[in-house]
């Protein structure tokens, strides 16, 4: 096996690292090399020597290279791969650029793979979905990882808090008892952590855009969506959060740190950053899936993570997809979950995780996890995100309504455009 890292900024995909990076195997032998884009962080080098020796033992005639990657900048690398002479032969792509690379005309159409050989009918939706474009599967679902609510127990005990809520009036009501005084908060919430929104216009069944017939129009203005921006602004009231900053704007982790807050939502890797800050937490942190509008239904989440696609024109194309099966199959789903703390592919495999807090209770909200709209345009609406001002402008006491609207506008003129 050859590994090699390449050079670049690496990009944070919430408050801690959901995947990036990359390794690079050694010279090929025989020319039946497999080369595999990988980013940097997804995996450990531990994970992916065992990977590596298990297939190769397996398939003799067959040497992987693994190139390591950094999240900054992959986009137009991987679109200038895939339709070059040289692509590699297997990519990690996040799971919500797929609909950019397919865009192109140049993946490999993996429907028969998902379905005859990976169980595809029971994939997680928020990483199966975005793989998904008119009726192909070009992004085969790898490994997920959502937000949860991360909450101080000593402060839940203190208000006399013994379980954690299990749907928004219970949620809503403990964090106005935590939320009890100046000194501390039942919840800090910036306000323009437009994922968190995403997840409660999706409980109300609203959409950030609707496919319209093959063209998204944004419908941040749809009754279900102004009712999930109502149930977002009376959870961030609960807390100091700022209205017109999203979680980075303080590092919603350095302020959790401090010991005055009771909860916040982010992934649950935030854990490590905010024992980091603050020692004294080390044991004290606690995770609950975001509570839905009912007990027997976890809140809607964004799913993040990765998928795994194969360009068309790949020397090794057969190969690649070999690579993709054990990948994203039963057994390396399994040892990349026990060594990651990922959500693993499918609902069924989250018996494994057993034992791991955190992501036992990532793996519960993954099961209504969901996708962006999948547009091929959609990075363009997050490189100036019309939603993270419509957020402060009715957080700010602005006219919901025709702040929506306007916001709609705009996304729809992003999706249309690029």
């Amino acid at each position: 096996m050859k590994i090699r890292t390449l050079a670049g900024a690496l990009a944070l995909v919430s408050s801690v690292t959901l995947g990036g990076c990359g390794f690079l195997p050694g010279s090929g032998g025989d020319g039946r090399t497999v080369t595999v884009w990988l980013m940097k962080g997804s995996v450990s080098p531990d994970f992916l020597d065992r990977f590596t020796r298990s297939y190769e033992e397996e398939n003799p005639s067959v040497e992987l290279e693994f190139v390591l990657q950094e999240w900054g900048g992959i986009g137009p690398k991987v679109l200038k791969a895939i339709e070059g002479d040289d692509a590699p032969d297997v990519i990690e792509v996040g799971n919500t650029q797929v609909a950019q690379y397919a865009d192109s005309g140049k993946l490999r159409d993996l429907t028969l793979e998902s379905m005859r050989d990976l169980g595809g009918e029971d994939w997680l939706p928020g990483l199966a979905e975005p793989g998904s474009i008119n009726g192909g599967q070009y992004g085969i679902p790898w490994y997920a990882a959502n937000r949860v609510v991360i909450y101080n127990k000593d402060l839940f005990a203190q208000a006399g808090i013994t379980a954690p809520p299990t749907t928004r009036e219970e949620w809503v009501g403990i964090t106005e008892r935590l939320d009890d005084s100046a000194d501390q908060q039942g919840i800090y919430l910036a306000g323009q952590n437009w994922y968190v929104l995403a997840g409660f216009i999706w409980d109300e069944g609203g959409e950030l855009a609707e496919d319209t017939g093959g063209d998204y129009q944004g419908a941040l203005d749809s009754p279900a969506a102004l009712r999930g921006m109502d149930f977002y602004k009376e959870l961030q009231a609960l807390g100091a959060g700022p209205k017109d900053a999203d979680e980075q704007t303080p590092p919603e982790t350095d302020v959790f740190a401090g010991g005055d807050v009771a909860q916040i939502i982010a992934v649950p890797g935030s854990a490590a950053l905010i024992e980091q800050a603050n020692p004294e937490l080390k044991g004290k942190l606690g995770y609950f899936p975001i509570p839905g509008k009912s007990a027997d239904r976890p809140g809607a989440v964004f799913t993040g993570g990765s998928d795994l696609i194969v360009p068309e024109r790949a020397d090794r194309r057969s190969e690649g997809i070999e690579v993709v099966k054990e990948l994203a199959g039963e057994k390396w789903q399994t040892e990349l979950a026990r060594a990651m703390n990922y959500v693993p592919n499918k609902p069924a495999l989250a018996r494994v995780i057993e034992g791991q807090e955190g992501t036992a209770a990532m793996a519960v909200g993954a099961a209504e996890g969901r996708a962006t709209p999948n547009s091929p345009h959609w990075a363009a609406v997050e490189a100036d995100n019309p939603i993270k001002p419509y957020m402060t402008a009715v957080l700010q006491g602005g006219d919901a309504a025709e702040a929506a609207k306007k916001a709609s506008a705009r996304i729809t003129a992003k999706l249309i455009t690029g």
